[in-house]
């Protein structure tokens, strides 16, 4: 129980009263009993308030699955059971390693009614987390004291990958509004290359779709036609080595990288095609064949909630060979990896130019601003001039690997943490209607 400001002044209004007793000691007994009564009316404040399990019904509602880096909602909900309205401040419990925008709500119930307000929380790292108790405070109906108790609320909660961008953009999807989620729309180009029928040669046909073996057979000239593949191999590689531990703006680079896979695997799913995935470090840790239709974004998804950054360092060369043996069809293959230079760099760079000759593949990196911003801070000590030349060296590396990766016809993104999941999608689609899959 807590005392207001209105019944700390009345209590102090009793010593005025006690002091003047000193020459009128009749007024010491007035002051004793303005005391008792005052005490009196404190206790049926108390009293008529009420325990929170008669006076409200309280609720907390979210996702089942909160998603990772993102600001997810949490409504909270209490209903006054009695007959006057009454003001209340509201503090929750969430996980301590959540980020929180509000600590307290305050908020006014009307009578027989509820109240309901949204805070948020923005997990910072995949796993199992548990929510607390509910904490309510509410004045008595003297407004002498303030009642507290606490409701019962606890529960676990998983945070997953980041799902509240993927049900955005189906909702945008639906409302042909995709360019509000920062994607560009994008026009087919092409015929395609996946084999539709054979017809005769018309004069406006192109000589290479003559398809040469047909018209010896039927001795006049036969036209092939061909038509945009309608499901092609999507293939995410997911580099776990100790490089994905750093941090960006207090989430890991693998978590970034695991939000764009699944958004990835769904808007590729969407559109038709196969969408399979890998994590590796020194050795393959997981594979997931190639598959249509949502219920391999769902594995994915549960697979991507396992997956965990390894303190080692990363074999390209394991990895794109274990691929090899995997993915004999041409495919998408979209590698999400960190540009850390030396020896596991030209492995990287030798490797994808081989895999270059059979499927399309996309390495894709995350630059990190801090480090961008070290390269071009002034330097006012030797402390600085020394972090300004290793930031100078790591992204003089990292254009390099860059530079020699797209001089052996392999394509590269990059972009920064807080784009990556947009920038890929806009990529693929673009990949798409160019119809180089």
């Amino acid at each position: 129980m807590h005392i207001t400001n209105r019944g700390i002044l009345m209590l102090l209004l009793a010593a005025p009263i006690i002091a003047a007793g000193t020459w009128a000691p009749l007024l010491q007994w007035v002051g004793l009993a303005y005391i008792i009564l005052l005490l009196l009316l404190l206790a049926l404040d108390w009293r008529l308030a009420q325990p929170l399990a008669q006076r409200f019904d309280v609720r907390r509602d979210h996702d089942d699955k909160l998603s990772l880096g993102a600001d997810n909602p949490i409504t909270l909900t209490v209903r006054n059971r009695s007959p006057r309205p009454i003001a209340i401040a509201a503090r929750d419990e969430p996980p301590d390693e959540f980020g929180v925008d509000v600590r307290v709500v305050y908020g006014r119930v009307p009578p027989r009614q509820q109240w309901q307000t949204t805070y948020h929380v923005h997990p910072l790292r995949r796993g199992d987390y548990a929510f607390g108790k509910l904490n309510l405070r509410w004045p008595g109906p003297l407004g002498l004291i303030m009642r507290q108790g606490r409701a019962d609320l606890d529960e676990a909660v998983k945070v997953y990958p980041n799902l509240l961008d993927v049900r955005r953009y189906d909702l945008l999807l639906r409302r042909n509004r995709l360019q509000e989620l920062g994607l560009r729309s994008t026009r087919q180009f092409g015929e395609g290359t996946e084999f539709e029928r054979l017809r005769e040669y018309l004069p406006d046909d192109e000589y290479r779709r003559i398809d040469w073996k047909a018209t010896a057979r039927r001795h006049r000239p036969v036209t092939v036609e061909y038509q945009t593949e309608r499901s092609q191999n999507v293939v995410a590689l997911l580099d776990v080595g100790r490089m994905m531990q750093s941090p960006v703006a207090n989430m890991a680079k693998l978590d970034y990288v695991i939000n764009a896979v699944l958004l990835l695997g769904y808007v590729a799913s969407g559109k038709g095609d196969k969408v399979g995935m890998m994590s590796f470090a020194q050795d393959v840790r997981q594979y997931l064949a190639p598959r249509q239709g949502r219920g391999q974004f769902y594995r994915m998804l549960e697979l991507l909630y396992a997956v965990e950054a390894e303190p080692v360092e990363s074999d390209y060369r394991r990895a794109l060979s274990y691929l090899a043996t995997k993915q004999r069809k041409r495919a998408l293959i979209v590698i999400f990896t960190d540009l850390s230079g030396g020896v596991s760099m030209d492995a990287l760079v030798s490797h994808v130019s081989v895999l270059a000759r059979r499927s399309l593949p996309l390495v894709v990196t995350i630059s990190d601003p801090d480090v961008v911003q070290a390269a071009r801070q002034r330097p006012f000590d030797s402390q600085t001039v020394y972090q300004r030349a290793a930031a100078a060296q790591l992204l003089d590396e990292r254009k390099v690997a860059l530079d020699t990766l797209r001089n052996r016809g392999v394509l590269t993104l990059d972009v920064p943490a807080n784009q990556l999941s947009i920038a890929v999608i806009n990529r693929y689609l673009e990949l798409k209607a160019k119809t180089m899959l």
